[in-house]
């Protein structure tokens, strides 16, 4: 049988590893396809690949198609969260300069308190905090507005956030264009290995189980394809199962870090698969757990909650209306096309499709399929929980 080729586009950052391993390590094979891997410049342009069927499927920011669907960001195609790429997996960084004034007021950078870490941010720095994150409609974006504001830093008078594509970020920082960034793995580790950055907290610091990337297609795509729909979940399911096995870590960092992949030293990337990241240019070293997760606990998973958060969020610095909002967004995490998908593996699967974010405070049972499945803590650092049927 003559495998069926699907275009798909992706960034060259570590999370778009399933997609990359379902098509080198034969996953996708297994179910008769072909993925024609395409690298993006920037966020912007894989969407809009995606959009106007330049690809059938992209490694896309989660909450790209939550915007689209709220009329954000400027293009009008809609899109569908069909699986959850990867959880977590991203860095905040601070500039040299910054960083000194940081360690001068007696921040120790332990790497694992937001709370300490967001106060001694906005005690050092100068106004307004110039932050990159890669696309302003992104879980870098996100996480950094709930945080800052959380700890009283309001915008847009004390805080500019900028886009800069993620393997620029390094560069701007270098220019002395941004003061801080959030930005997804290896290109933290890349900026810190230059000396134009020290890392301040993991993206996992601040929502401990955030959904990063999204496998995303088509709405009107997703309804008429079901039968390739569903193959490309399950060899990116499979691909992110092969990724959780820490075995695997060493060549999954080999074959990431081709040239026509990420282009960049299997070393970094290794870091962050490992959880082991190297935050300063003196080698201080932090170990994460649960830095960047693509399969263990649900993590693929599209949770409707998850879309949801994001629509409120999206609402809440847009003037948007919460309610609306957050029923959109959770319409765009296709937890049915997941399942449908994934009936045939007997992966064990949630019973529910929505749940309160933020309300897992340590890993705990959760009703699922096989009765085996345990759900990792998802704790929001200030504490507060997200209802998806409180509007």
């Amino acid at each position: 049988m003559n495998a069926m080729l699907l275009s798909v586009g992706f960034i060259p950052l570590v999370d778009a590893a399933p997609l990359i391993v379902a098509e080198r390590m034969g996953f996708a094979a297994e179910e008769g396809l072909a993925l024609d891997l395409r690298r993006g410049p920037s966020w912007s342009a894989v969407r809009d690949m995606l959009a106007i069927g330049q690809v059938q499927a992209a490694h896309l920011l989660a909450p790209v198609p939550v915007a689209q669907a709220l009329g954000l960001g400027g293009s009008v195609t809609a899109l569908d969260a069909v699986s959850v790429l990867s959880v977590n997996g991203n860095v905040i960084g601070v500039s040299p300069n910054l960083s000194e004034r940081m360690r001068t007021i007696g921040h120790r950078f332990e790497f694992d308190d937001a709370v300490e870490a967001g106060r001694a941010l906005i005690a050092a720095a100068e106004q307004p905090l110039r932050v990159g994150v890669p696309f302003p409609f992104s879980m870098h974006a996100e996480l950094v507005y709930y945080w800052l504001s959380a700890l009283g830093l309001p915008s847009p008078q004390n805080l500019s956030v900028r886009t800069v594509p993620p393997a620029m970020m390094p560069d701007a920082m270098a220019a002395g264009e941004i003061d801080a960034f959030c930005v997804g793995e290896p290109w933290g580790s890349y900026a810190v290995d230059r000396g134009d950055a020290t890392l301040l907290l993991p993206g996992s610091a601040i929502w401990s189980f955030a959904p990063e990337k999204v496998l995303a297609v088509r709405t009107d795509w997703a309804a008429a394809e079901p039968e390739l729909r569903g193959r490309l979940i399950r060899a990116v399911w499979r691909a992110g199962r092969w990724l959780s096995d820490a075995e695997h870590r060493l060549v999954a960092a080999e074959l990431l870090s081709r040239a026509e992949h990420l282009n960049i030293s299997a070393e970094l990337i290794e870091r962050a698969l490992s959880g082991r990241i190297v935050i300063s240019g003196t080698g201080e070293e932090r170990r994460v757990p649960r830095f960047l997760e693509f399969h263990a606990h649900a993590a693929s998973f599209p949770w409707r909650s998850q879309g949801a958060w994001i629509g409120a969020q999206l609402s809440s610095r847009t003037g948007l209306d919460r309610a609306q909002s957050a029923r959109l967004g959770a319409q765009k995490f296709r937890s049915d096309y997941y399942r449908a998908a994934l009936e045939p593996t007997g992966g064990d699967l949630p019973t529910a499709s929505a749940r309160v974010e933020g309300g897992l405070a340590e890993d705990s049972p959760a009703g699922s399929r096989a009765g085996r499945l345990i759900l990792a803590k998802d704790a929001f650092f200030d504490g507060r929980t997200f209802d998806p049927s409180i509007p």
